[in-house]
């Protein structure tokens, strides 16, 4: 009994230490070697090869031409997967906004240097804002990919920028680092991001950061300009807050991941 105890045991450590390794990997922009993997965890040198070398097996990792390791191709549809799921049990939070508040309400994530929006419930006006479900947008032009950026580090926001570059969407996105970053100050200092026509002529946003998710998320309210005005912020904009700060609640009161 000792001896399969100490087998399930062992088992459930490499599982972890798996992940751990995942999310170094991650951590890291994606890519490492196994002596930045091991001064990461802290690890020994056999263990990370070995841990790697069946990730690399199953798909979930990559072996690069330069001998540096990535996240594998197998994880993206789990992570989709996952993130869709996310957005079906946020749904309800989501109506609940548009009944309270009249406009259409989306949730969004982080992933892989993009803003992807997993969910949304629209209004109910005949003319209304409409994202598809899966869309994937540079974070730098969105309100939702700008209340999530004020709540990341400056370095890693700087070399995300770098990543993807800050192109212009409309005469008002932010194309200037430094801008953009002034602009996060002021997001993380008010707690909500305003997308002032920057992804669309004549439509505004305010977004929310959901505090407390295993993954950058946020909600947002958006529609056109005339209805939704700088005035009408002030009153959406702690209904938002609100709701962001449920959705936050009951991830970490039900364990909920993305």
């Amino acid at each position: 009994m000792a001896a399969e105890k100490n087998g399930r045991d062992g088992g459930v450590q490499s599982l972890q230490r798996a992940f751990e390794l995942l999310e170094h990997l991650a951590d890291t922009g994606g890519e490492a070697s196994l002596s930045e993997l091991a001064t990461l965890s802290g690890l020994p040198m056999p263990t990370i090869h070995r841990l790697i070398r069946t990730l690399v097996d199953l798909g979930y990792v990559r072996q690069n031409t330069n001998r540096r390791y990535a996240l594998g191709a197998r994880l993206i549809r789990l992570g989709e997967n996952a993130s869709m799921q996310f957005g079906s049990w946020a749904r309800p939070l989501l109506a609940e906004l548009v009944d309270e508040i009249g406009e259409t309400a989306n949730l969004a994530v982080l992933e892989r240097d993009e803003v992807v929006y997993v969910a949304q419930v629209p209004s109910k006006h005949s003319m209304r804002m409409f994202t598809e479900v899966g869309r994937r947008l540079l974070p730098h032009g969105t309100g939702v990919g700008k209340a999530m950026l004020a709540h990341l580090p400056t370095d890693d926001v700087t070399a995300l920028l770098s990543r993807t570059g800050m192109p212009s969407y409309t005469e008002h996105t932010f194309t200037d680092p430094d801008a953009l970053l002034r602009e996060l100050g002021k997001i993380a200092q008010q707690g909500y991001a305003l997308d002032e026509a920057e992804q669309e002529l004549g439509v505004r946003c305010v977004a929310v950061a959901v505090p407390g998710a295993p993954v950058p998320a946020a909600v947002s309210v958006s529609g056109p300009s005339g209805r939704l005005t700088v005035e009408a912020v002030e009153r959406i904009a702690p209904a938002v807050q609100r709701i962001a700060t449920a959705l936050g609640s009951t991830l970490s009161r039900d364990g909920v991941t993305v």
